[in-house]
């Protein structure tokens, strides 16, 4: 176990009743002592840890904040909601009208539903594709949340013995596919053998190649509609960030079922399966048993109906992609320069650390913590960060670089 650095301790007393020592993995730190234990507060751009270090923040809590923390628009219709109260035992009028603005932004979106998170929401779109298709069979691209990637245990072409995934009975296992992005060879093969089994394609977005995406999304339109399978698109990262409408927008290839996210509750915890009604009627009929307690809990939708309002009349989108580019390309000008085989690739608003030796990234996130940078692998903007917050942020990874390279 780790020792505590002076005003830390957080990281081992959670660990003593946590496993990982944080509910979510990827926020677990791992960078110590550099790197912040908790972080207890957030405006603006800007994240504060327990001993008053301040961060210009790029994880942006894995994704989720989109406008920026404790943003006035959202926090008052949460405060205004909280007045009339939280959940109750009929739905609310907001389920209905946050639906409505939802289905209104995203092409494709004939019907949505909420639960609380990514995972419950792809586990409820792949049980819904199995009613609908009569088929039993899944194929995964990309990650896909917990509840689901992990069951996909076959990395193999059809008909190899697969290794087993622990926690996941082999039986289930054996229904999950995972194909890695855009290879169309095992894609082809896999649905040679088994295209009459296969209930769904879901796809998440590959970070980096998302701006040359739309050939490969209209190939598993094609190929899902060929074989009369279904076709989903993970939104979790991608909605309200990539585009409103996320990939269906950015692409015009239109999916049967899509879940979003992140970004549209601005941290409020909310996940949206949505898609076309026909598909959707499972649920209308009976067939098929989706449902929360939590799902129709009104300051999250509060939330998502003041954040995507928001998304919509300011053009948030445009500004994302602006910040990011302004991100993107001006810290790899400086990885350039420094010749430290470090890049930032794929679309501005979620571009992703690339690095020749996996040690140097890890070298220069430490750097970049020293600095005031609080960066994650997956690097994110919101609405928040200015013109100004950007160039500090490249004076700061300049000499966070300078740091690594005289180490």
């Amino acid at each position: 176990m780790q020792t505590p650095h002076a005003g830390g301790g957080w990281r081992d007393r959670a660990l003593a009743v946590m496993p990982v020592g944080s509910s979510t993995n990827s926020k677990a730190p791992v960078l110590l002592p550099e790197e912040p234990e908790v972080i207890v507060r957030g405006r603006g751009c800007r994240v504060w840890d327990d001993r008053g270090r301040e961060f210009i923040d790029y994880r942006c809590a894995l994704g989720p904040v989109t406008l920026g923390y404790a943003d006035p628009r959202v926090d008052a219709a949460i405060r205004a909601q909280l007045d009339d109260g939280i959940i109750f035992g009929h739905p609310h009028p907001l389920e209905t009208t946050t639906a409505e603005l939802f289905c209104s932004l995203v092409p494709g979106a004939e019907a949505a539903r909420f639960l609380k998170t990514g995972g419950e929401a792809l586990a409820a779109v792949i049980r819904i594709a199995r009613a609908h298709t009569g088929r039993d069979d899944v194929v995964q691209i990309g990650y896909n949340g917990w509840l689901n990637s992990l069951a996909a245990g076959a990395r193999v072409l059809p008909g190899a013995t697969s290794d087993a995934v622990p926690g996941v009975p082999a039986a289930l296992a054996a229904l999950h596919h995972a194909v890695d992005w855009d290879d169309r060879a095992t894609l082809e093969a896999l649905f040679d053998t088994r295209g009459s089994e296969i209930a769904l394609i879901v796809v998440a977005a590959d970070y980096p190649s998302i701006p040359d995406s739309a050939d490969f999304y209209r190939y598993l339109r094609a190929l899902a509609d060929r074989h009369g399978a279904l076709l989903a698109y993970d939104e979790m990262v991608t909605g309200f960030r990539v585009a409103l409408g996320g990939m269906a927008e950015a692409t015009g290839v239109l999916p049967d079922l899509s879940v979003f996210g992140k970004g549209v509750a601005n941290g409020m915890p909310l996940s949206v399966y949505s898609g076309r009604r026909e598909v959707l009627g499972v649920l209308d009929r009976g067939e098929v048993v989706v449902s929360s307690t939590y799902g129709g809990e009104t300051l999250s939708l509060a939330a998502a109906s003041a954040t995507m309002t928001a998304m919509r009349d300011d053009d948030v989108i445009a500004r994302l992609h602006e910040s990011g580019t302004r991100l993107r390309d001006g810290m790899n000008a400086l990885f350039a320069e420094a010749g430290v085989g470090l890049r930032l690739e794929g679309h501005p608003a979620c571009p992703q650390f690339v690095a020749d030796d996996e040690r140097v990234l890890q070298s220069f996130l430490r750097a970049a913590f020293r600095n005031g940078l609080s960066f994650y692998r997956v690097v994110y903007v919101n609405a928040a960060h200015t013109d100004a917050d950007i160039d500090e942020t490249l004076q700061r990874v300049a000499t966070a670089i300078d740091e690594v390279r005289n180490a």
